[in-house]
């Protein structure tokens, strides 16, 4: 019975009504629910329909039927507000979704920290309440000093930059290169109440000195106009047709792009001296080029094109008591003359250890090499090429010495472990430099001889003559491999071949 009554129980918003006496609140008898009444009682809703506002305002909306969307009578726990985020067309609330909106999260909008009536803020279901100015969700960042439309200079694809800006718009038209300075050298940012807050309104422009200094101390007035453009600073709009020929001095090289005020300290009026370099330019060099006692002036190496590089030529650098030959023509000027932060120009010597240093030390005999005398043994082509006659020596190089190359005899290792060159006090012994494999075999009173059996020419026994030995070959003995008797041997840990025998019995080499 009851069911013909009532479908069913009213979910828990309309709870209050349930009941038949409270039937007509929202049923007109023998009809539909009234959408008049459910408007009746859902002011807000009323409230944005009256005032076109809202997704319930828009054609396609307000012709339908209310429980189209909110039906009723499925008990308490029934949703009578549910529809699907992704499917929702939010265009048809009056707000189109773009930029940045598009992909932001529903929640990150409709929540109470944006809603003005503190009704709708108890409803943390609601998606009502919006209103659709930025400030209504953003922060003011310009603090009220540019308006209420933050959409006349900002879009929704990003906060920066703001691309509907026009500063042609504003009271100051960016020229020349104004365009290119970054806004923030204009409009600087402050810090009031703890939170950034970039300047835009009350910034002072009526003259240049506002933003620039005044580069004349005020000694041309304030009308910078007169004189020159936003195009550049150095383009004066009356100074680039000033003859500098007339004055005398022409105007030629670097001094070319040289700003005025280097040269007319005082005033423009004013006449600098300008006879030498010198008059203008510090003498970098610091007196050294002083001839006759008369500084030379730059012109001698340099021109008005540019101080470096230097156009002294080597030609002129030959005439001198240091002619460039071969490798050193290769030498940047810097390497000898520039010695710490200065340059240097005059040497007290012109020896190789004057830019050199004499890696060998006191291992070579002042007859030799004298007072570091680098010229007896190397040339200008290469520090590599030795021109060193060794035959002054007292060990003469023949045979395989010839093309053996320097370091295998003078680079040596002393008692710390350190490799360095030796060339005074060598030993001559063959021992000195090569091993003796015999392993001592032939060492007499400390010495082995080995030119007895060796050349230079190679390592071939082609001096030695067993006839001269203890053991004579005769018969049989003379057409032997010498290996057939010179056999390898082991003592101590070391093999070699046995030349020395202490008996030549038959029977040590051969068994009946």
């Amino acid at each position: 019975m009851y069911a013909q009554i009532s479908p069913g129980d009213l979910s828990k918003y309309h709870s209050k009504f349930e009941g038949m006496s409270n039937c007509t609140e929202c049923h007109d008898l023998g009809k539909d629910v009234s959408n008049q009444k459910c408007i009746e009682c859902h002011t807000e809703i009323k409230s944005l329909i009256e005032n076109n506002r809202g997704y319930h305002s828009s054609e396609e909306v307000k012709k339908e039927n209310c429980y189209k969307c909110h039906s009723e009578h499925f008990g308490r726990e029934f949703q009578i507000i549910r529809f699907d985020k992704d499917a929702f067309d939010h265009n048809l609330t009056g707000y189109k979704l773009t930029g940045k909106h598009a992909d932001t999260d529903c929640a990150n909008c409709h929540k109470a920290d944006f809603i003005l009536d503190d009704e709708l803020k108890k409803d943390n279901d609601t998606f009502l309440g919006l209103e659709q100015d930025c400030k209504s969700c953003h922060d003011d960042f310009h603090r009220n000093s540019l308006g209420e439309n933050c959409a006349d200079c900002h879009g929704t694809e990003s906060f920066r930059p703001a691309p509907l800006f026009d500063h042609s718009k504003s009271q100051f038209k960016l020229t020349g290169a104004h365009q290119k300075v970054d806004c923030e050298k204009c409009h600087p940012f402050e810090n009031p109440e703890e939170k950034d807050f970039q300047k835009f309104k009350g910034i002072a422009f009526s003259s240049c000195i506002s933003c620039h200094e005044d580069y004349h101390k005020g000694k041309l007035g304030t009308n910078c106009e007169s004189c020159h453009n936003t195009a550049s600073f150095r383009e004066s709009t009356n100074l680039s047709t000033f003859d500098h020929n007339l004055t005398g001095f022409p105007l030629l090289g670097k001094h070319i792009d040289v700003n005025c005020a280097n040269c007319h300290k005082t005033n423009l009026s004013s006449r600098p001296k300008h006879d030498l370099c010198f008059d203008c330019h510090e003498d970098y060099h610091k007196g050294q080029l002083t001839k006759n006692g008369r500084i030379q002036d730059c012109e001698k190496c340099h021109t008005v094109e540019g101080f470096s590089p230097s156009n002294y030529s080597i030609e002129q650098h030959n005439e001198g008591l240091f002619p460039l030959l071969e490798s050193h023509l290769a030498v940047p000027c810097s390497d000898c003359h520039r010695k710490n932060e200065d340059w240097v120009f005059i040497f007290e010597s012109s020896q190789c250890k004057t830019c050199h240093e004499n890696v060998h030390g006191n291992s070579i005999s002042f007859k030799f090499f004298g007072n570091s005398e680098c010229k007896k043994c190397h040339t200008t082509e290469s520090w590599s090429t030795i021109d060193f006659n060794h035959s002054l020596t007292s060990f003469d190089l023949i045979g395989k010495h010839k093309t053996t190359s320097c370091r295998d005899c003078h680079y040596v290792t002393d008692d710390f472990g350190i490799e360095k060159h030796q060339f005074e006090g060598l030993n001559t012994e063959c021992a000195t430099c090569h091993k003796d494999i015999h392993q001592g075999q032939f060492t007499a009173e400390s010495f082995v001889n080995c030119s007895e059996c060796h050349t230079p020419n190679n390592w071939e026994p082609s001096k030695f003559n067993h006839d001269n030995t203890s053991f004579k070959l005769d018969g049989k003995h003379q057409n032997l491999e010498c290996e057939a008797c010179h056999k390898p041997i082991t003592k101590k840990g070391v093999t070699f071949i046995q030349f020395k025998f202490e008996s030549f019995k038959c029977a040590d080499c051969h068994t009946s």
